[in-house]
């Protein structure tokens, strides 16, 4: 499986905010951004020209890093939601939040998304009561998402249900006593909460 394993911290400088993609940590002064407020790199703190392609591609690379998608996925992603009726932007964030991944994330049983997809690849989590190992699952309305025997019983994971207190989304219903996520309704673009101009992004790959 092909992933990012760079320096993930380089990833937030160079969008000049917090993706939090680290958890708690970048909620503390340890974040990178906190003490180097510019892009990394020899030249980062050099001025830069803004232009259209700019700004546009700075919002396709702050889409696919917040969900952790590579450009090949994330560029059929989008050729997805633009066959899909509706607003192609709003078709390409909402398919990106019916991931499972980022539904394990969003339920609070992962702290991060990537310790979410982690979770997911290691089997720890189930779909409908079947266990799915696929990340980029795309979940429909109605399924349920559960944690495995074993999860729950880890540290980690009783860790991250005791202390996250990220607001859950109004199309997931957690259950706190079984562990298990329902997709209530499809995702509403006014209830997914990333700082992502999507409209930037349809423009730049109709070019």
């Amino acid at each position: 499986m092909a992933r990012y394993t760079g320096a993930v911290c380089r990833l937030c400088r160079r969008e000049r905010m917090k993706l939090f993609l680290k958890g708690a940590k970048c909620d503390t002064m340890k974040c990178q951004i906190e003490r180097h407020p510019y892009p990394p790199g020899l030249h980062g703190r050099g001025r830069v020209r803004d232009s259209e392609y700019l700004f546009q591609l700075r919002e396709k690379q702050k889409a696919r890093r917040i969900y952790g998608v590579l450009e090949k996925q994330f560029r059929n992603l989008y050729a997805e939601a633009a066959r899909q009726k509706g607003i192609t932007g709003e078709n390409l964030l909402r398919m990106l939040e019916q991931r499972l991944d980022n539904v394990v994330f969003r339920a609070n049983f992962g702290a991060s998304r990537n310790q979410a997809r982690q979770f997911v690849r290691h089997g720890h989590v189930t779909v409908n009561g079947k266990k799915v190992t696929i990340p980029s699952y795309q979940l429909r309305k109605g399924d349920v998402v559960g944690l495995s025997a074993k999860a729950k019983s880890m540290i980690v994971v009783r860790h991250n249900l005791d202390t996250i207190d990220r607001a859950v989304p109004m199309w997931l219903e957690v259950s706190a006593a079984d562990h298990t996520a329902t997709v209530r309704d499809l995702p509403l673009r006014e209830q997914i909460d990333v700082p992502v101009r999507e409209q930037l992004i349809v423009e730049l790959y109709s070019k």
